[in-house]
């Protein structure tokens, strides 16, 4: 049986300084897919030579973790509690917010003087209750590092980067077990997805044009699914990639406000004070 699909979202052109941007999460009519909270799409761009980088520097974070996708370009990141390291194309950072960060994700110097392509996506993915205020980290993954299965009709490769596929575990720890993961497939190629009922699917197309499970779908497109159980059936008509995910939610209440996602206002509130009053870390230029 093929999990039904509830709707396909368009994502917002939201740019951001001179960097094209799409958010497919939250969107309009959609607001999270819990445990996932937010999508932001960057690129595909080139900046010339002698540019300013990402505009991404030092900000605070708190209630949830960042799973930050490359496709093209770099990425520099350092933080508050002592990582550090520069992702790639095919490499992913995996960096957990809990009781509070202070981080930047810019462009190198290199980048910076000589330019080239950027192309990432970077996805929130909320923390219970309990672990709102867990130890804060950072899991810096090469492309090396992510675990490849090839699809049986060797047009689709799926990289995996937490939970179990076909036998195999990705190497970034989950604290909230979840499952991510991005798939490349070729024009032509099927994939099939099985997911347990009860658990929210991220499914975000980066590029490409595909049917799923019946629906035809294509770039920037969100999709979701039924909790019911069910397989999901991908077919390809161009050359695609496919960010992937599933989690169970939390039913927790969510509030959000800029860079803090808490359960609660008072929590918040109590977020901003913490911030200033340095117990995120001090950030040193």
């Amino acid at each position: 049986m093929l999990k039904p699909i509830i709707n396909i979202f368009p994502a917002a052109n939201t740019p951001m300084d001179n960097l094209p941007t799409w958010r497919a999460l939250p969107s309009f009519g959609l607001a999270h897919l819990d445990p996932f909270i937010f999508i932001n799409h960057h690129g595909p761009a080139t900046f010339e030579p002698h540019n300013p980088g990402l505009p991404f520097g030092p900000h605070p974070h708190r209630g949830f973790e960042t799973l930050t996708f490359v496709f093209e370009g770099e990425v520099y990141h350092r933080d508050s509690h002592g990582g550090e390291g520069v992702i790639r194309p095919g490499g992913v950072q995996w960096m957990t917010a809990g009781r509070g960060i202070i981080h930047t994700e810019i462009s190198s110097k290199e980048f910076q003087e000589n330019g080239g392509n950027v192309h990432l996506v970077q996805i929130w993915m909320n923390l219970p209750p309990e672990l709102k205020m867990t130890a804060p980290g950072y899991q810096d993954l090469d492309a090396e590092k992510i675990i490849q299965i090839n699809g049986v009709d060797g047009k689709s490769v799926l990289h995996l980067i937490s939970g179990d596929f076909a036998g195999k575990k990705g190497p970034a720890k989950s604290i909230t077990n979840l499952f991510t993961a991005w798939l490349e497939i070729k024009a032509g190629g099927t994939f099939s997805w099985d997911v347990e009922a009860e658990k929210n699917i991220m499914f975000y197309i980066v590029n490409g044009e595909i049917v799923v499970n019946g629906n035809p779908a294509n770039t920037h497109k969100l999709v979701q699914f039924s909790k019911e159980d069910g397989a999901i059936e991908i077919d390809a008509k161009e050359d695609s990639i496919i960010l992937l995910g599933h989690g169970t939610p939390f039913n927790a209440p969510i509030v959000a406000q800029g860079p803090f996602v808490m359960n609660s206002d008072t929590q918040i509130l109590e977020a901003m004070r913490d911030y200033r009053m340095g117990k995120m870390g001090v950030w040193i230029d």
